[in-house]
């Protein structure tokens, strides 16, 4: 029975951790669509902002997960960016209904993402 307690509170942290770094995400987005209208930012300029954004926050998530669950620090790390990346290729293909846009830099973005929550599991 704790055995159980135990597993659900740790559900329940990588979900606080979720919706931790999307509400990050969304807020450091919205600073990025005011840069770009404010000092009218070339595409190169939003493509490099946009990937901070995802190293940032997986690193930072990485980082707080990393020093709630104590062992395997890495591990959970690169759980929480793998998990990050997944929300985020569902919600792409809900709204792009297809693999379009996702196929293109997949890979890319899924080393981002889970490379960056290692990274703040380790650093933790």
């Amino acid at each position: 029975m704790l055995k159980n307690l135990h597993i659900d509170a740790r559900i329940t942290f990588l979900l606080k951790c979720l919706l931790f770094a999307y509400l990050a995400t969304a807020g450091l987005l919205l600073l990025l669509a005011l840069l770009l209208y404010r000092f009218n930012l070339n595409e190169k300029t939003v493509s490099i902002g946009v990937i901070a954004i995802y190293v940032i926050v997986t690193f930072l998530a990485g980082l707080w997960t990393g020093k709630r669950m104590k062992t395997r620090k890495f591990m959970w790390g690169l759980l929480i960016g793998c998990i990050y990346f997944l929300v985020l290729v569902l919600v792409s293909l809900t709204v792009n209904h297809g693999l379009s846009d996702v196929a293109t830099d997949f890979v890319t973005v899924l080393l981002i993402c889970a490379g960056s929550g290692m990274l703040g599991g380790m650093v933790s």
